[in-house]
């Protein structure tokens, strides 16, 4: 089955992941900057949302969920390295 997200397949040569590195090494210090700011002001917001007490318990439920839930996730992650990517490119220009 033909995947675009994948290096070897994909037409522009590179994962959502590799390009997204590109595009963050590569743009305005400034804006990649601020990108990877409300990357880690979100993950801080969604911690505290969470309200967690026991961090090793914590920790090994999100191994847990991971192992369970590895497609998905990944998915979702290269989903969030283009969304991210979109967001440096759209303020760069």
């Amino acid at each position: 089955m033909y995947n675009i997200f994948e290096d070897e397949d994909d037409i522009f040569m590179g994962s959502p992941k590799s390009k997204f590195l590109d595009v963050v090494f590569n743009a305005n210090r400034g804006v990649a900057e601020f990108e990877l700011e409300r990357i880690m002001e979100r993950m801080a917001i969604l911690e505290m949302m969470l309200n967690i007490e026991d961090v090793e318990a914590f920790e090994k439920t999100i191994s847990q969920y991971a192992w369970e839930n590895k497609d998905a996730i990944e998915t979702k992650v290269k989903s969030l390295y283009i969304e991210s990517m979109g967001n440096v490119l759209t303020q760069c220009e």
